[in-house]
């Protein structure tokens, strides 16, 4: 499908890749990735045209369409975010812009003939636009801009009013609905909040193109891809399967490639002290020549310098209370728009608190009012006693001396005592050699970030507060930022669009929503699984709110005896005045129950030569009678009876679920342990149950939930 050859790219001395070759088959969804610096960004560049190699060509059939979504979008085509997404259509844009003009013309109210031609016109114009397919488009345009966050009163918007992340979105809803036959995906989710991620994801399950995403979301890379192109030291290598077959593959790999050198190193060194030996002799003369050759043809195996892991420990805050902070009746708003209105929120000791929400739902304004750097228009803000804190958002990064060193920088943050680290400490964040007397003004986003994040650390403080601290970071970068906070002893409460970053480190989630807080224990994963949970029970409530209304709306059913009973004259009886039919009673213990299942209601079936005669009635107040009473008792002993066997069923599911998560967390442990990676087979059986377990719990969990609905439903009915 697109064929690269020979690919040579340079900036000035520095080579990025050299005679790099590529082959992009049809439907193959790969994801790029790779340190960075790697040329991920310059590879897709070339790919979509925007630049040219050094040397080398990419070929694709005539007349392939290629999408391209850059990471940061400077300009977009259209007036507005519908006209963009809908500019790929030619005719049909241009259409959908005029009708937009000729609207807001109609609504400054125009004279008599004005209005008559703009009124005829406007009518050839929708005739025209539905003709070519435009209301399909517009339908699908708006589905796709409401799934990436868009409301609906925004998708008319001018596009000179977004925001750069705005923008990106209304860029992305473009490609998506052009459906290109490759699409070259440059960090897509970095300006994505959770539910649009999640949406993007499903949707391009539906994708039938070929893909290639450069994205530091390992969550979103393992539903998405089904292979991996690592960028690495200017060579390309491809891998099978998502990112976490691609991290076992690659320990597999590495490992073999280290025994095969081994062995070959112990080869040359034994040909070697054999030519040492006999060199001088005559009579080894052929033998020494025949290995000489033969060492000379030896194509050595070359070991890719990878990155040294430092570790080390940061430096520990001092025990703070066990309250770290409250804030109470918190109110804010931004003129007419309330953000919150009488919110609580509570952070205790070592406890680990992400924040999640959609876009705009204020969690960068919380974090704000815990920090101290925004004040509520009411309700009160409390810190915990000796609670030191620091506050990490993009801003910081701008904040960083541009005429410093790296050392410098980092150096004019540390306490005394631990100056004589601060190379480990860099060394830890990335920063190596030459690196650490760079200018701060002419690092990369990414490098930033680094140095940002190690200034902060090296300065203990028992309240942590990170607002998107992963941004710019590659997956190395965050592994090691990963790693410094698993050590950190304080309490942290941060915000994070990456769900492995989430589940790795929190321990308890709060959800923004409506300008309420919802704080539970658990991790990204429990969170997930509580609103699968949730959306598995509305789905299934639905059919019973929809009989229920149903009911609701239809007419009693005509009394036996009344007039027009069984006639279909039973509204003119009700009309009469009839009464209403007795209510069916109770199912007794011997009635036979089939159970039967339709629409989410269990109908208990009863035989009727079974089934006692119908009661009358009480018409009037009073003690209950003996009737009602045995009536009663029957009903409860049929409920009991109907629920039992879901009960029993209900338990066995819960224990099994119990079961399987103190596996997962056994698997998990293990799959955290780099020692298992030695044997490329345990790995791969390891994460391949790791898996199974994961879809276990979750079809469990929806079992669960239905069960619990039924004896819900029964002990009601």
């Amino acid at each position: 499908m697109l064929h690269v050859r020979a690919l040579s790219k340079r900036f000035g001395p520095q080579t990025i890749f050299e005679d790099l070759s590529w082959h992009i088959g049809s439907g193959v969804r790969i994801g790029l990735v790779g340190p960075n610096g790697a040329g991920k960004t310059t590879l897709l560049r070339i790919l979509a045209g925007f630049e040219s190699p050094d040397s080398g060509e990419v070929s694709l059939p005539k007349g392939m369409r290629i999408g391209y979504l850059p990471q940061e979008v400077e300009t977009l085509e259209g007036s507005t975010v519908l006209g963009h997404v809908l500019s790929g259509f030619g005719e049909v844009r241009e259409i959908e812009e005029e009708i937009e003009r000729i609207e807001n013309e109609l609504a400054a109210r125009p004279g008599p003939v004005e209005l008559a031609r703009l009124t005829s016109r406007y009518g050839d114009l929708r005739h025209r636009f539905e003709a070519l397919g435009g209301y399909r488009l517009e339908g699908e345009a708006r589905a796709i801009l409401g799934g990436l966050g868009f409301p609906n009163d925004k998708v008319h918007a001018p596009l000179v009013t977004l925001s750069g992340g705005w923008r990106m979105r209304a860029a992305l809803a473009g490609h998506l609905l052009r459906r290109p036959e490759i699409l070259l995906l440059d960090e897509p989710t970095n300006h994505l909040d959770l539910e649009s991620m999640a949406w993007l994801e499903e949707f391009m399950d539906e994708y039938e193109g070929s893909l290639v995403v450069v994205s530091h979301d390992r969550f979103f890379l393992n539903r998405v891809v089904d292979g991996v192109a690592e960028l690495e030291g200017g060579r390309l290598t491809l891998y099978a399967g998502d990112y976490d077959d691609f991290q076992v593959e690659k320990e597999s790999r590495k490992e073999a490639l280290l025994a095969a050198k081994k062995n070959q190193d112990r080869q040359i060194a034994h040909a070697e002290r054999f030519i040492e030996r006999f060199r001088s002799k005559a009579t080894k003369a052929r033998q020494v020549q025949s290995r000489i050759k033969r060492l000379e043809k030896v194509e050595r195996i070359q070991i890719q310098g990878g990155p040294k892991s430092i570790r080390f420990a940061f430096p520990q805050p001092s025990r703070s209370g066990a309250e770290t902070i409250r804030a109470e009746g918190i109110r804010k708003a931004y003129g007419d728009k309330v953000v919150y209105d009488g919110a609580d929120f509570i952070a205790r000791r070592g406890d680990r608190i992400a924040l999640l929400g959609p876009n705009g739902a204020g969690k960068s304004t919380l974090l704000k009012i815990l920090a101290g750097i925004l004040a509520p228009d009411a309700g009160t803000r409390r810190p915990g006693h000796n609670v030191t804190l620091h506050y990490y958002a993009q801003h910081q990064l701008e904040a960083l001396g541009a005429g410093r060193t790296v050392f410098e920088e980092i150096e004019s943050a540390a306490p005394d005592d631990l100056r004589p680290r601060l190379r480990t400490m860099l060394g830890a964040f990335l920063f190596s050699g030459e690196d650490v007397d760079k200018k701060v003004g002419v690092l990369s986003g990414g490098e930033k970030a680094r140095l940002a994040l190690a200034k902060m650390l090296v300065r203990p403080a028992s309240l942590l507060l990170l607002d998107e601290p992963t941004n710019h970071l590659d997956l190395r970068a965050r592994g090691v930022l990963e790693e410094a906070l698993e050590q950190y002893t304080g309490t942290i409460v941060f915000i994070s669009h990456d769900r492995y970053f989430i589940d790795r480190i929190a321990t308890s989630t709060c959800e923004m929503k409506d300008g309420k807080l919802d704080q539970r224990p658990g991790s990204y994963e429990d969170y997930a699984q509580r609103l699968r949970v949730l959306e598995k029970s509305q789905a299934a409530a639905k059919p019973r709110e929809s009989r229920e209304e149903e009911r609701r709306r239809k007419p009693d059913p005509p009394a036996p005896d009344a007039p027009g009973a069984g006639t279909g004259k039973g509204r003119d009886a009700r009309a009469a005045g009839a009464r209403p039919a007795p209510k069916k009673p109770a199912t007794p213990p011997e009635a036979k129950a089939t159970g039967a299942l339709d629409d989410g209601w269990i109908d208990i079936g009863i035989d009727p030569r079974s089934a006692p005669a119908e009661p009358e009635p009480e018409t009037g107040p009073g003690p209950k009678s003996r009737e009602q009473k045995r009536v009663e008792a029957q009903e409860r002993q049929r409920r009991h009876a109907a629920t039992k066997d879901f009960k029993e069923k209900l338990a066995r599911v819960e224990a099994e679920i119990a079961s399987l998560e103190g596996r997962l967390k056994n698997l998990e442990a293990a799959l955290a342990d780099p020692a298992l990676y030695r044997d490329a087979d345990k790995a791969r059986d390891s994460k391949r149950e790791h898996k199974e377990v994961q879809e276990r719990i979750a079809w469990l969990y929806d079992e669960w939930s239905g069960l619990s609905k039924t004896i819900d439903d029964l002990s009601r009915a």
